[in-house]
């Protein structure tokens, strides 16, 4: 008779926020990532009998006929089950995710981390990092192609982490309080088609792109320093010129010019795209908590469709949502 584990299994993970260096880590160059726990996602797996069925926002129904889109997703639950010796049956898995996809916020790592934990959790199995990281670049590379590894880093961190392809992780050492403001602007990000573009650029006009490529690795470089030494003004100056170059490579767009100009209008010290771009968010950088909330209300007045103000360094991180009623 077949005996199902009888209990309730959950797992989760936050979203992610790349800083300073997004592109640019394809290429070997340093990024600044911080966790975003604002935004999460949870997987609860539950005992059913039969075939895997599958609850979420974007799909319900069997495993074995998940869209392609979904395939990801897919692979990361049957090769968890492969991992831990078990049949991709008997069980029922529900996903609850309140991360925007396509955004440039770690959705599809999050997921595959909260699924891959949930699994762990539902067959009573020790899940150390390695295993957690082999089984999300899995999905994350049915998502986005070659993926770098700095989203599945950050999602699993709960610290900001300096982030280099092929290098030991570090923390990100923050002595001062930041208030930064994340507006969304409730169009899918074609992260593919960016990096696609890049690449292409990377080797047809090398000198220029090339020379982006590096200079945002020197402002990342020159972000982190800020970030030691408590200076504000110096990070926002650095998200400026990073979001300079992002515009120089094609990876910006109309609408997330038109938000970055909300924020310099409202008197950010800095704004940039965060994410793949084309779509997607920006970060701002506020002067003080006030401000973060007056640049956030701004945002949604301007066509945002929802916002996140929070502050790093200086204690606990602090995470407020505005959405708006669109």
């Amino acid at each position: 008779m077949l005996e199902l584990p009888q209990k309730t299994a959950i797992g989760s993970a936050h979203s992610k926020l790349i800083l300073v260096g997004e592109h640019a880590v394809v290429y070997g160059e340093p990024a600044i990532a911080l966790p975003f726990p604002s935004i999460h996602v949870k997987s609860v797996v539950t005992p059913h009998k039969g075939p895997v069925l599958l609850e979420s926002n974007f799909y319900v129904g069997p495993l074995s006929s998940i869209p392609e889109k979904l395939k990801g997703i897919a692979a990361c639950i049957e090769q968890t089950c492969k991992k831990l010796n078990k049949e991709p049956n008997h069980f029922r898995m529900y996903i609850k995710s309140t991360i925007p996809i396509g955004r440039g916020l770690g959705s599809s790592a999050a997921i595959a981390i909260a699924v891959v934990r949930s699994l762990y959790n539902f067959f009573n199995h020790p899940l150390d990092k390695s295993d957690l990281l082999a089984l999300v670049h899995l999905a994350e590379t049915y998502a986005h192609g070659t993926p770098s590894g700095i989203d599945m880093e950050a999602v699993s961190s709960d610290v900001p982490i300096w982030f280099e392809k092929e290098k030991s992780i570090e923390e990100v050492e923050i002595n001062q309080a930041f208030h930064l403001v994340v507006a969304d602007t409730g169009r899918i990000g074609d992260t593919h088609a960016a990096i696609a573009s890049i690449k292409e650029k990377y080797k047809s006009i090398t000198a220029q792109t090339k020379q982006s490529i590096k200079l945002l690795g020197h402002l990342t470089k020159e972000a982190k320093k800020a970030l030691q030494d408590g200076n504000p003004l110096i990070l926002g100056d650095i998200l400026n010129r990073a979001q300079k170059e992002l515009v120089s490579l094609g990876v910006s767009d109309a609408g997330i010019d038109h938000l970055v100009k909300i924020a310099h209008q409202a008197g950010a010290l800095g704004a940039k795209l965060t994410g793949g771009g084309r779509g997607g968010c920006i970060i701002a950088l506020a002067k003080h908590a006030a401000h973060a909330k007056t640049l956030a209300e701004r945002f949604l007045h301007a066509g945002a469709a929802q916002t996140w103000h929070f502050q790093i360094g200086q204690g606990e991180e602090q995470y407020t949502t505005s959405v708006s009623g669109s």
